[in-house]
């Protein structure tokens, strides 16, 4: 098959992350990949374009993006148009309606809509009136988590049975050794009685600033230090934060990593201090080298992966206590690591996109 991948760009987020790996393993699997984007631009850009075509629309606002995706769709005629995060799969909707459903549309949201304040009243309603003819164009739709799936039935009236849950794929990273540069950024850290660490965007959903407040208490106690692997708009007021609890040798904010596992092979224990999620990719990426977890139960992924805290530790979402507590509570070195390493292979990357791609062929509509 013909598979283009419609994103807004590519951006170093999770999604992004999620969509390179399954498009290696459409292409080991012998189909043809092309990434679709509305600005062609990203920290995971030049990672693509190593392994596939890029193509760009040219999209400097949303509503130039139907007429532009419908001729994309006319030109190229891909047999699978792989949509993903509202409001493009709506719009990829609306195209693929206009083009005459030539190319199957699969459908793939990533958010939990019911936390998500990204989402504008007007889209809002629009999810509520017009969502169930929305998503009857798909030919498949996939969440990535139960709490999601739920927030998608709930938000726009989807049928459960026309919903497939797959969760992400763990991202097989590479065995890179670190850099001397960076070994100098994260010194104080290295020698550490405890190295936590944290990965993800520098925005509120992240809940990094209940984290900062997490280590000001744990350092009263305890020799630990915060690495934090991420990049975003949150940056300075996070770095005010940290001088305003004298923390400035204990939280490193390094900044956005293509490849987090040197630091994650040098951390004695994960933390996702994360308000909501679709599902928690980071988390998986931690169990895979058997390092422990601790997690806020947030809506919606956490749990799930972690099996009700069967895999790791679910703490309630912005309880600083309740964190910290879980934090020191946790035994290190972690007495069962070859038990988080199974429980990662249980999202092989092979097995999910071959998940995806029986959608792709047969659908998922009841």
């Amino acid at each position: 098959m013909k598979i283009s991948i419609l994103l807004p760009d590519l951006r170093g987020g999770g999604v992004e992350r999620v969509r390179i790996t399954l498009a290696r393993e459409f292409t080991k699997l012998g189909h043809t990949v092309e990434f679709v984007l509305l600005s062609k631009e990203g920290e995971l850009l030049h990672e693509a374009e190593t392994s596939f075509r890029v193509h760009s629309l040219e999209c400097a606002r949303l509503r130039s993006v139907p007429y532009r995706l419908i001729k994309y769709l006319k030109d190229y005629t891909p047999d699978v148009l792989l949509a993903a995060m509202w409001p493009l799969t709506g719009i990829a909707s609306l195209a693929v309606f206009i083009t005459g459903k030539r190319t199957r549309l699969v459908m793939s949201e990533h958010n939990d809509f019911k936390y998500n304040p990204s989402l504008t009243k007007v889209e809002r309603i629009a999810l509520k009136y017009f969502g169930r003819w929305i998503y009857s164009r798909h030919h498949g739709i996939v969440t990535v988590s139960f709490g999601v799936s739920e927030s998608l039935q709930e938000a726009a009236g989807v049928l459960p049975a026309n919903i497939q849950v797959i969760n992400n794929p763990l991202r097989y990273l590479a065995e890179d050794t670190l850099q001397e540069e960076d070994r100098k950024k994260i010194s104080d850290w290295l020698k550490s009685e405890m190295r936590l660490i944290a990965i993800g965007s520098l925005k509120s959903q992240k809940g990094f600033d209940d984290l900062i407040k997490v280590m000001a208490e744990i350092r009263k106690s305890c020799d630990a230090r915060l690495l934090i692997l991420g990049e975003g708009k949150l940056r300075a007021s996070l770095k005010m934060l940290i001088s305003e609890h004298q923390l400035e040798k204990d939280v490193v904010l390094l900044g956005f990593q293509h490849n987090p596992m040197p630091f994650l092979k040098l951390a004695d224990l994960f933390v996702l201090s994360s308000k909501w999620e679709g599902f928690g990719n980071v988390i998986v990426e931690a169990l895979s080298v058997g390092l422990p977890v601790v997690s806020t139960d947030c809506p919606s992924g956490p749990a799930e992966i972690l099996d009700n805290g069967k895999y790791g530790k679910l703490v309630p979402v912005s309880d600083i206590l309740a964190i910290k507590e879980a934090i020191l509570s946790t035994q290190l070195p972690y007495p069962e690591p070859e038990k988080l390493i199974r429980r990662a292979l249980d999202f092989n990357p092979t097995n999910i996109a071959k998940k995806y791609i029986a959608i792709m062929k047969n659908g998922s509509k009841a």
